[in-house]
């Protein structure tokens, strides 16, 4: 990965805290290897260049990313430049990657483990954008045992063990969604096994409060769908406790007030679980 011109940007010696190992990659790991990976990150770091236009010309557009104060703007670049340094970008459909797109989906992908960590987005490497919305082969087999065959169009979709792939012209233009915090979100939520809205837990956290929480704002979700009432959240979040995880992990970086005012419970279950605060960042 390489920028185009420009100032250098060198790493200031807080960049070893952010990237600290979860337990058990420390565990799989053990101390020779994540002094290695450190020292890779480090080099890697010192190595690339960014230039400031670029970067401001990336991540103005994103609003949500407005109110971070300015050690955590600092730590997202961080994080944003190694996420390109470990993570393969291709293009479909013809599209050619500018290091604009690189670093806005990036910059997009980090806001959720700001407080967490490059190492949650590890086991995977791949990042495939579309110029547009794709289409999906689809399998389902309904009670009968019959097999129906369809085709979704999507914005986004996060593969286990696989990459992630982005429609551009969501991620750049809908205002109205964080696609890349979606997906980015189910891969948080896949670092345990299959997506379910259970993400692995901090030390501290409650994972019985968690599951009430979260089971209770479903439910009640999808039964206001079922009788028709209109609902605040996009209404695909009913399609799995998963999908309800991921989108309301949008809502909480892309609303955050509003989001504490019509699910307190989740937003403080998130707060804990990405460790921030979207809301103390804006003005009420």
């Amino acid at each position: 990965m390489t920028f185009a011109t420009a100032e250098k940007f060198l790493l200031a010696s807080s960049w070893f805290v952010r990237m600290r190992r979860t337990p058990s990659r420390a565990a799989r790991d053990g101390p020779s290897m994540g002094w290695l990976r450190d020292w890779r990150r480090r080099r890697a770091l010192a190595k690339h260049h960014v230039d400031e236009a670029l970067w401001a010309r990336a991540v103005s557009p994103l609003k949500f990313l407005g109110g971070l104060a300015p050690q955590e703007a600092h730590r997202l670049r961080e994080l944003a430049l190694l996420f390109l340094a470990e993570k393969e970008f291709s293009g479909a459909r013809g599209l050619v990657l500018t290091d604009h797109m690189r670093l806005s989906i990036a910059a997009q992908a980090c806001l959720p483990i700001l407080e967490l960590g490059i190492d949650w987005y590890d086991g995977w490497s791949g990042v495939i954008v579309y110029p547009g919305d794709f289409r999906v082969r689809r399998e389902d087999v309904d009670e009968d045992g019959v097999v129906h065959e369809y085709d979704d169009e999507l914005a986004g979709e996060s593969w286990p063990g696989g990459p992630v792939v982005i429609s551009w012209d969501a991620a750049a233009h809908d205002t109205e969604m964080a696609v890349v915090v979606h997906e980015f979100a189910h891969k948080l939520d896949m670092r345990n096994g299959d997506a379910d809205g259970m993400p692995p837990l901090h030390a501290g956290m409650d994972r019985a409060r968690w599951s009430r929480v979260w089971r209770d704002a479903y439910e009640g979700f999808c039964d206001a769908l079922d009788r028709d009432k209109e609902t605040w959240l996009d209404p695909y979040a009913a399609e799995h406790p998963s999908e309800f995880f991921a989108v309301v992990s949008e809502a909480f970086f892309l609303s955050p007030n509003e989001t504490r005012r019509r699910y307190p419970e989740l937003y403080e279950q998130l707060k804990l679980f990405y460790r921030q605060d979207p809301a103390g960042r804006q003005p009420m």
